[in-house]
């Protein structure tokens, strides 16, 4: 069962294959869905300072009823901060929400503040936000580190000054959007991709082309979604705060063939309607 499946992170930590997303679930609905995924056999939960619910994560994950250590909780420094005092005070501050002594993961957001997504130069104000990530890293407070929505050159940067190299790096994938050569990229550097939105933010559900392939293995959308993004050798990050939904993106033991995965990862498809608003779905 895919809950019971895991990576190792190259400094030698496992990460579960499978973990719940966070994004949108409001702070007094976060411990319930957590709890639920939790109780489902969730063991990877995954939210950020920017998503405003890590007090609710945090409490889930205390009264899940499971141990601290079976379970990997990741967040993620604010888009924003782009200096080390700041970045030591957010770290701080995120122990403090969400309760907890350490962090499984901790990511930088993004390389550029959201107001300025895909804009400016921010490589001197990265460095010092990984800074500070590296000395609580080495102070045994965040279990691994990496980074959010950067691309190969904003990679290129953090290694270029690190004394720890960046262990994740969390990206918009999924059919219809598969950064292929961002992703070898990563691998060839030994930085595992975590694959958020695996279900396209949900606007992949009317893909007609997607659906007619879901029927051909008897599985819904979102599961030949997130299966897509297994093969792929990604984490995927589905979220949910509905314990049918978490259960029913579990069930995704089935293997796509070599040739539907060609077809897939060829697919062009980042309409996100609505959506299109938030900096990470702007197609930039």
């Amino acid at each position: 069962m895919i809950l019971n499946e895991s990576y190792t992170l190259s400094n030698g930590v496992g990460i579960p294959k499978l973990g719940l997303g966070t994004w949108f679930i409001d702070d007094d609905k976060a411990a319930q869905a957590v709890r639920d995924a939790v109780g489902i056999g969730y063991r990877n939960i995954d939210t950020a300072q920017a998503y405003g619910n890590e007090r609710g994560v945090g409490e889930g994950v205390r009264a899940g009823g499971i141990a601290r250590d079976e379970l990997f909780v990741s967040s993620k420094l604010a888009a924003e901060i782009k200096n080390y005092d700041d970045a030591v005070a957010a770290i701080d501050e995120s122990l403090v929400t969400l309760g907890l002594d350490h962090i499984d993961l901790m990511l930088i957001h993004s390389p550029q503040p959201w107001a300025d997504f895909r804009g400016g130069d921010y490589a001197e104000g990265n460095r010092q936000a990984w800074k500070a990530l590296e000395e609580a890293y080495q102070a045994g407070r965040l279990r691994a580190i990496g980074v959010s929505n950067f691309q190969r050159r904003d990679v290129e940067n953090i290694l270029s000054a690190c004394t720890v190299a960046p262990q994740v790096n969390q990206l918009l994938v999924h059919a219809g959007n598969t950064p292929v050569e961002l992703m070898a990229y990563c691998e060839e550097k030994g930085i595992l991709v975590e694959a958020y939105s695996p279900i396209a933010h949900g606007e992949i559900l009317k893909n007609p082309d997607v659906r007619a392939m879901a029927d051909q293995y008897s599985v819904t959308i979102p599961q030949l979604c997130i299966r897509y993004t297994l093969q792929l050798g990604t984490v995927s990050l589905p979220k949910t705060a509905d314990p049918e939904h978490m259960r029913s993106n579990a069930e995704v033991d089935f293997v796509i063939s070599e040739d539907d995965m060609a077809t897939l990862r060829g697919m062009h498809a980042r309409d996100y309607g609505e959506n299109s608003a938030f900096p990470v779905y702007s197609g930039t």
